[in-house]
C-alpha cells in the first residue's frame, strides 16, 4: 500500500537532509556520518516499504538512481569498495544506502553497522555539488542508449 507521507517517519520529514539531487520521484542525500564521508541514501519519496511496491518503470528508475550514485562515488573518491543495502527494518520506508568503503576504514571487511576493526583512516566526502554533476551525468550516460 503506498502512503504519499507518514508524519512519523525520518525519510518522509526528510529533515536536515544534505540533499544532492531530486526528481519528482526520489532523492540523493549525503549523510552526515564522519567515520564514512561519502556515505548516501537514495529515497523515494513516497512512503513505501519494498522495492515490489514500486511499478516495473519506476524500479527501474530508482535502481538507475542507486547505480548512477555509486558510479559517482566510485569516480570522485576511488573506493575499494561500495557496498550497497536496502534493510527498512528500522525504518520502513524504501531506500538505498551506498557507501564508499576503504581496506583501512573502521570496519572494513565488516559492514559499518558492526563491531569497529581498527581506527579508521580520515576521509573528506566529496563536495555536494560535485556529487550532484557526477549523477547527473552518470543517469545522462546510463538512460541515453
Amino acid at each position: 500500500m503506498v502512503t504519499p507521507v507518514s508524519t512519523d517517519c525520518p525519510l518522509c520529514l526528510a529533515a536536515q537532509e544534505i540533499l544532492v539531487w531530486r526528481d519528482g520521484s526520489c532523492r540523493v542525500i549525503l549523510v552526515d556520518e564522519p567515520d564514512y564521508p561519502g556515505f548516501c541514501r537514495v529515497v523515494w519519496h513516497e512512503h513505501v516499504a519494498e522495492m515490489t511496491d514500486l511499478t516495473p518503470s519506476e524500479q527501474r528508475h530508482f535502481l538507475n538512481v542507486v547505480l548512477a550514485t555509486e558510479a559517482a562515488l566510485r569516480q570522485l573518491m576511488r573506493p575499494d569498495k561500495i557496498n550497497l543495502a536496502s534493510f527498512g527494518n528500522v525504518v520502513p520506508h524504501l531506500h538505498w544506502h551506498v557507501i564508499p568503503r576503504f581496506s583501512d576504514d573502521a570496519h572494513f571487511p565488516q559492514s559499518i553497522w558492526a563491531s569497529p576493526q581498527r581506527t579508521g583512516a580520515h576521509r573528506t566526502a566529496p563536495a555536494p555539488d560535485a556529487l550532484t554533476g557526477t549523477i547527473v551525468a552518470m543517469l545522462t550516460e546510463q538512460t541515453s542508449g
